[in-house]
């Protein structure tokens, strides 16, 4: 049975509950009402919708023919919800099983949709109870970018900032009534606007010069390019210190100036890469703008180099966050400001913009960003733009844009560990059989003592198969006859398992035993002896010998 089945037979066997829903649409289900269920999981920390299953126990796969084009639906999920929800087609032997998985939203920030914040209510779906609203607004404590600037008004805001946000808002809801109404209305739909008074975060994102220099001097992002480590005044320093959507395409675009191509060439294709990353810097600049500490007097900085980029900005990570979890929990330290970000789709309602950013940085074969520097007061973030495979980002591309946006962000993460042949780390190995399947890993032995490499395709196409000979060894046979070879020329003394560990230096004890085991069960070999003191030697053996293999550690 395949890892997807085994999966399966574990969800079928579960008690149904908040975090798990079967639903048996046989011939089609309802986008929308897959939507709401979406939304609803997510509120209650997350969890996953199966398709193609009966409701009630002993569950039955009775197979679901609804969504045939699941890329399509996964992108319409995405896209109305800006959650990353995952979704897999399951062959099973009754029939098609569709599955989501929906992850959890970020601590503080309820999702809406359709004009409720949607949870389960046994069989059915219900918005959520003050109750409940208020114990999730409650997680990450009060939020700054919420509270109302006082003195603070209407016409301390930018026009032109406003304008920019009605426009990124209508495109990204395609709402035409946006383009019409008053800019009041406007701030009060976005919430940014209290009671017809100013909030810090309508301050962050619109004010003026002059209004940010007085009530919340803080609130800018410095802006410095240096062609060298050397100390001294950078080459180009500029202060922003106004509404965010005032200078945000200004601030990309003066990184863009120095932003380097890199070429590579591979046969008679040449392709550029960009040394810094688009998505990547402006996700790293998003960040520091909605999670750094408005409380604390430092501006946020970002430097540039000509092969990096760094971004601090004043406070450490939000309570919670840590450098184990940061690409797994989200918890906004202004969530008013993400909230007007994911209006207008410059980040995921999930708050996954770092996960985005990993996942750019391994696509490009560069460093995944360094968070060395960051502690109780501030956050530092580097972008190294320095490509280290070219080959791997070349396969990549090869694999195809539309099969890596079926990727998760732990799929690439076990993809950089594997070219970079570290170790995977146990909540990432649920991965390997995907990736597997997809033919762009394959795995060495078996057991605890498996290795991963880089496919066989891999190394074809950068023309290294014999990297991947040496790579993958030898096959079973091979390495089979060696053992014997080594113990028939030693068979006199016979041959202790130390020394047919340095036979087959590549293979773990436990594969050398299971090798030789096969071998004794072929009377190919025999043993002599147990535990340190045992010996091996050429032949069957006389017929009383039985010894086992199982206590010759060395």
């Amino acid at each position: 049975m395949n890892v997807d089945l085994m999966q399966l037979q574990v969800w079928l066997d579960a008690k149904e509950d908040e975090h798990l829903e079967f639903k048996e649409a046989k011939c089609r289900y309802d986008f929308e009402k897959l939507v709401k269920y979406c939304v609803a999981l997510a509120n209650e920390g997350g969890g996953t919708i199966i398709l193609g299953v009966t409701d009630r126990h002993p569950r039955r796969v009775i197979g679901s023919q609804a969504f045939q084009n699941l890329e399509r639906t996964k992108a319409g999920l995405i896209e109305r919800l800006r959650l990353r929800v995952n979704a897999v087609a399951i062959q099973h032997p009754e029939g098609r099983v569709i599955v989501f998985s929906v992850p959890s939203r970020p601590a503080g920030m309820p999702i809406q949709y359709g004009g409720a914040y949607w949870m389960r209510a046994g069989e059915d779906l219900a918005p959520m109870t003050s109750d409940l609203l208020k114990r999730i607004f409650d997680e990450v404590g009060s939020d700054f970018s919420a509270e109302i600037c006082v003195g603070a008004s209407l016409g301390d805001l930018d026009s032109v900032a406003i304008q920019q946000f009605r426009a990124m808002w209508q495109r990204k809801s395609d709402n035409k009534a946006l383009d019409v109404i008053s800019d009041e209305q406007l701030l009060a739909d976005a919430e940014l606007i209290m009671d017809g008074k100013i909030t810090y975060a309508a301050l962050i994102l619109l004010g003026t010069r002059q209004v940010l220099g007085k009530y919340l001097a803080q609130a800018e992002m410095i802006f410095e390019y240096r062609s060298s480590e050397a100390s001294g005044a950078p080459q180009q320093r500029e202060e922003y210190r106004q509404g965010f959507f005032a200078y945000q395409d200004n601030l990309w675009n003066r990184i863009s100036l120095r932003n380097e191509v890199q070429h590579f060439q591979h046969g008679f294709f040449v392709f550029d890469v960009p040394t810094l990353n688009e998505v990547t810097v402006r996700e790293a600049i998003l960040n520091a703008v909605s999670h750094r500490d408005y409380r604390l007097a430092g501006s946020v900085f970002v430097r540039q180099l000509p092969r990096r980029l760094e971004v601090v900005s004043p406070g450490g990570f939000p309570p919670g966050i840590n450098l184990d979890n940061i690409l797994w929990r989200q918890a906004p330290r202004n969530r008013r400001i993400a909230e007007v970000f994911a209006r207008c789709g410059l980040v995921e309602r999930s708050g996954q913009g770092m996960n985005l950013m990993f996942e750019e940085c391994i696509k490009e074969s560069k460093p995944t960003p360094d968070f060395t520097g960051t502690d109780d007061y501030q956050v530092s973030v580097t972008l190294s733009g320095e490509i280290q495979d070219p080959q791997f980002l070349r396969f990549l591309e090869q694999i195809g844009r539309e099969r890596l946006a079926t990727f998760t962000t732990q799929d690439f993460l076990v993809l950089d560990l594997v070219r970079r042949e570290q170790p995977i780390a146990d909540q990432l190995k649920e991965r390997l059989p995907r990736l597997i399947d997809e033919g762009v890993v394959e795995t060495i032995g078996h057991g605890r003592g498996a290795r991963y490499i880089l496919s066989r395709r891999f190394y074809g196409f950068v023309g290294k198969k014999g990297v991947y000979t040496r790579k993958k060894g030898l096959d079973r046979e091979t390495n089979k006859a060696l053992l014997v070879k080594h113990i028939g020329d030693n068979q006199r003394e016979g041959s202790q398992l130390a020394e047919l560990l340095q036979v087959l230096p590549a293979l773990s004890s436990h594969q050398v035993q299971r090798l030789l085991r096969d071998l004794k069960s072929e009377e190919r070999i025999h043993i002599i002896g147990r535990t340190k003191g045992a010996r091996w030697f050429p032949g069957p053996g006389p017929a009383v010998t039985h010894h086992s293999t199982d206590d010759l550690s060395v």
